[in-house]
């Protein structure tokens, strides 16, 4: 099964080729992602991301809930196994 997973915007970009891009935190650890798919997506929104697009926005608690729910399931072990690319600090708490 595939899963999108929740995700804070932390910076907005355009890339060489006009596509607008993002750095993503999952609870700490930040990944480059692609917004084009969500052109209203601001700093500091929450969006859901699959395969490295953001595909939808989501409200923060809602994210915080989905987040805490795919740890227990433990669907992001891969996320978690992996090492920060900032030193910042969380921003969907850990239940």
């Amino acid at each position: 099964m595939c899963l999108g997973v929740p995700g804070k915007v932390l910076t907005l970009d355009e890339n060489s080729f006009g596509i607008t891009m993002g750095r993503v935190s999952f609870g700490g650890i930040v990944k480059e992602v692609c917004l084009a798919y969500v052109p209203e997506v601001q700093v500091g929104d929450f969006v859901v991301v699959h395969v490295g697009f953001a595909i939808s926005t989501i409200d923060e608690q809602e994210a915080i809930k989905v987040f805490a729910l795919l740890r227990d399931m433990g669907e992001l072990d891969e996320l978690e196994i992996a090492q920060p690319t900032a030193s910042l600090p969380p921003t969907v708490p850990a239940p």
